[in-house]
């Protein structure tokens, strides 16, 4: 199949085999496309995001025989963010909810979300749309519908337009109002790609090339030592790498990274010759009278399930006296700066919506084990359950959960009196990374590097004052 290969922007691969009827005759299409023409640093930003898993979602597509506009999609999504977390707990730039994660094969446990996994999740959101392709017989419309509300509103409302003798194409349905704009977005988006400049918008040029390689990694391994390995800052290896919750890779696999093109090489040759003690660290803790394997997996930053795989236990039962090999992180906590801990502690927000579940206490069950699952503090759990964090949990019981989405966090900037295009300065708080910042202000990580004089490993310290641009910066971001 042809693959564009011809092209140097993997925008005009992709404009040469839209297929969609964009129905441009529909004021919710007029209305979408309208926001997205005045919103041209939003796009900037979207470019940006989608920069370094662009082309290969084009290529999976091409593979398949699907259209080309699909790959827009996580436009409308996620807007591109590896780490977006909606109120219904969607993740990654696919948004699947943990339950249809699991329903494609997405792992999902605290060492690993495959929903955020770019080469996993993409490969599901495929499987998913061809299913609804086939499913509402070969109409892309319902099937986007299908993705956004779920199949079964979306067979609900056909079958109640062809009970009333009504049409059931997408448009004449009765569905949420949510889903109503959703598809007008992505056939908005789908125009303005076609053409850019006829509504003034320029697409900033993604490369028609790989961006990433995968690179077989055989056992887990911790984080920092692959970032150095491959000459990488931690922020470029969770971007490329976002379902990675914590400090290393899952103890059970996947055993892969994804490493742009221009590292791979030299990464796989100095992985050979990595002495096994620097791919992991591993601790021996001798059991205290009292401790459980909850406590000891949250002062060692790993989970219960982590140490009863490493140690081959078969239950939570542990004694005073025994011994446990436990994978032990090489860095500070601080320096993993995209783990979940971080984003949620610093790079991201997490605002409580009005949306809530519940979580049955099962056996062996601790607080600290529940609030790791659901990504919420043991805090939070005991207020939202007027309970402590020395409270025994009944089995059966029903614990509340208030569903939370990552937003950017507040802003922590000093800006100079001037309003006229300029410098500004951003004052460094704990936690922050070069990435963080860029994404806060809709500028680049090269751009920040070379306003600051700062290299792909700089660590940022806080209280350290960095020079941003103020004609480049986004209107939300100061």
């Amino acid at each position: 199949m042809e693959s564009g290969s011809s092209t140097a922007d993997v925008w005009v691969r992709i404009q040469s085999r839209l297929s969609l009827d964009r129905h441009l005759d529909q004021k919710a299409v007029q209305d979408k496309l309208a926001w997205f023409t005045r919103n041209q640093e939003y796009l900037d930003r979207v470019a940006d995001r989608a920069n370094p898993y662009l082309y290969y979602i084009v290529g999976e597509l091409e593979r398949r025989g699907m259209p080309l506009d699909l790959a827009l999609l996580p436009i409308i999504e996620s807007a591109y963010h590896p780490f977006a977390y909606s109120p219904s707990r969607a993740s990654g730039i696919w948004q699947f909810i943990p339950s249809t994660g699991k329903r494609y094969g997405l792992k999902q446990n605290w060492w690993y979300d495959g929903r955020r996994d770019i080469v996993a999740a993409t490969g599901a959101a495929l499987d998913y749309l061809q299913k609804l392709h086939a499913e509402f017989d070969g109409d892309w419309l319902l099937a986007v519908a299908a993705y956004n509300a779920g199949e079964l509103n979306v067979s609900r409302a056909i079958t109640r337009n062809r009970s009333a003798g009504r049409k059931t194409d997408f448009w004449s349905l009765e569905l949420p109002r949510e889903t109503r704009g959703y598809v007008p977005s992505l056939l908005a988006i789908v125009e303005l790609v076609a053409h850019p400049g006829h509504y003034g918008i320029a697409l900033q040029p993604i490369a028609n090339q790989p961006y990433f390689a995968r690179v077989e990694l055989n056992g887990q391994m911790d984080l920092a030592s692959a970032a150095t390995l491959a000459g990488m800052s931690m922020d470029e290896l969770y971007t490329l790498n976002p379902g990675f919750n914590q400090w290393a890779t899952d103890p059970d696999g996947p055993h892969s990274l994804l490493l742009p093109v221009t590292k791979a090489a030299d990464f796989r040759r100095g992985l050979a010759a990595l002495p096994e003690e620097e791919r992991i660290r591993w601790a021996r803790h001798e059991i205290r009278s009292g401790e459980t394997l909850g406590v000891i997996a949250e002062r060692y930053r790993t989970s219960v399930e982590a140490l009863k795989a490493a140690n081959d236990l078969r239950s939570n039962t542990i004694h005073a006296g025994q011994s446990l090999l436990i994978p032990n992180a090489q860095q500070p906590k601080d320096h993993y700066t995209l783990s979940v801990d971080n984003r949620r502690g610093h790079g991201t927000a997490r605002t409580a919506s009005s949306e809530s579940s519940r979580h049955i206490v099962a056996r062996g069950d601790t607080l600290w084990d529940i609030g790791r699952r659901y990504g919420v503090s043991v805090a939070d759990l005991c207020a939202w359950n007027g309970l402590t964090s020395k409270s025994v949990l009944r089995l059966g019981r029903k614990l509340e959960l208030r569903a939370v989405r990552d937003e950017p966090a507040t802003v922590h900037v000093t800006l100079q009196t001037a309003t006229t295009a300029g410098p500004v300065n951003y004052t460094v708080q704990k936690g922050d990374s070069l990435w963080q910042i860029s994404r806060r202000f809709g500028v680049s990580v090269s751009q920040l590097q070379e306003w600051n004089g700062l290299h792909g490993g700089s660590q940022l310290q806080p209280g350290q004052v960095l020079v941003l641009h103020r004609s480049n910066l986004a209107a939300t971001g100061a």
